[in-house]
């Protein structure tokens, strides 16, 4: 059989974490079976275990996806000309993030507590999730572009919490309006770490030989 292209084995393998991702927020982590993976992406037993060995390795499939797009988002978060725009519209993107989603990611958090294999994976994406967005501080910081009035790890600690608060609210809740709240989560942001007025550059000084 001819090896597939990366490409290819990209999209098998999203496809798998799709329906690996339904699966366990439909039925829940224990009382969904890798067969039960299997029939949701309509694959055999045999495609699953060519990318996926058991259900923890998906769960780290799914944790490493979404740091990787959340590490993306913050990449281009750095390249913004107005930081704190930026950081609203990212804000309300991870406000509008599916609910399915969400509670995935509280599946995979409350699993965490009691599989310690799961908890390795997940202490792991979070760490990788905060050490990103702290050098995307310091960056944001060592261009003059904000003042954090904490230090840059204090701030990236304090935001991963209001979000995780945020996301566990809209999770449980279907009818919590999580955009109302982005102004206000926005304003306390804001406070935290202080954006700077653009530099203005000086007037070029006139040489006498110019008049």
């Amino acid at each position: 059989m001819p090896k597939l292209d990366e490409h290819t084995q990209q999209v098998r393998r999203d496809h798998i974490l799709d329906a690996a991702e339904r699966s366990f927020v439909r039925a829940g982590f224990h009382r969904t079976t890798m067969q039960d993976i299997c029939r949701e992406a309509e694959i055999s037993a045999g495609a699953l275990y060519i990318y996926f060995a058991s259900k923890e390795d998906l769960i780290a499939g799914l944790c490493e996806r979404e740091a990787q797009e959340f590490a993306a988002r913050f990449a281009a978060l750095a390249e913004a000309p107005d930081f704190i725009a930026a950081l609203t519209k990212f804000a309300e993107h991870c406000v509008n993030h599916p609910r399915h989603k969400l509670q995935m990611n509280v599946e995979i958090g409350a699993e965490a507590l009691r599989n310690e294999k799961i908890g390795a994976i997940a202490i792991a994406a979070d760490h990788y999730i905060m050490q990103r967005f702290e050098e995307l501080l310091l960056r944001v910081k060592a261009e003059g572009r904000i003042a954090p009035i904490v230090d840059c790890a204090v701030a990236t600690r304090i935001m991963a919490a209001i979000g995780d608060g945020l996301f566990w609210h809209r999770a449980r809740d279907p009818d919590f309006d999580a955009a109302s709240v982005v102004p206000g989560l926005m304003a306390m942001i804001s406070t935290l770490v202080q954006p700077l007025p653009p530099a203005v550059s000086a007037p070029p000084i006139k040489d006498d030989h110019d008049a």
